[in-house]
């Protein structure tokens, strides 16, 4: 048990039996009144955003989650197969925990795996991943102010927006939080 003096972002809450991570918080003290913390939650499995206030000095179950390095090995019909690299243990987990995170995947990808009570709840992946242009069209020079953009489809099957000058089998830097093209990788 802690209380809300110990509130700071990142760590995990147990609300109602419910995970919730604390995306930002402040401690507002009025003029008048009890102070009273102010915090955006974000479920830790749908993702869902909520504010929520707290009376300064409740208490709160904070939960520990435990991050560990894995790497994934290959995709076993709807699952996925990641191993620990430290035990070498190998897990399956479901396509609904990997989310969106599938999309910038490849074998041998490096993660983060979150988990509670032995059971995963999310993966991270790193902030951009290099992926290889499978298809995209030659780009076309023409009349306009700024560069432009056209489509491209990389080795996971996703389709983003790239430069024009990007030709087909470059490897570009992919953006996990948001799908968006980061430039170049070396």
């Amino acid at each position: 048990m802690a209380t809300t003096a110990d509130m700071k972002n990142g760590i995990t809450l147990d609300l109602e039996g419910q995970l919730w991570n604390v995306i930002d918080f402040q401690h507002v003290k009025p003029g008048k009144g009890p102070a009273f913390v102010r915090t955006k939650l974000k479920s830790v499995l749908t993702g869902k955003v909520i504010d929520r206030t707290f009376n300064s000095g409740v208490k709160i179950d904070v939960e520990i989650l435990e991050k560990r390095d894995m790497q994934f090995l290959y995709k076993d019909g709807k699952d996925f197969v990641f191993m620990d690299a430290k035990t070498f243990d190998q897990i399956c987990i479901s396509a609904a925990t990997v989310g969106d995170m599938a999309n910038y995947m490849l074998e041998n990808t490096d993660a983060v795996v979150a988990v509670h009570d032995g059971n995963p709840l999310y993966i991270e992946l790193a902030a951009s991943v290099p992926l290889k242009i499978t298809y995209t069209e030659p780009g076309i020079q023409g009349d306009r102010s700024s560069g432009g953009t056209k489509p491209a489809t990389v080795e996971t099957g996703i389709e983003i927006q790239v430069p024009l000058f990007i030709k087909q089998d470059e490897v570009v830097m992919v953006d996990t939080r948001d799908g968006s093209y980061q430039g170049r990788a070396n």
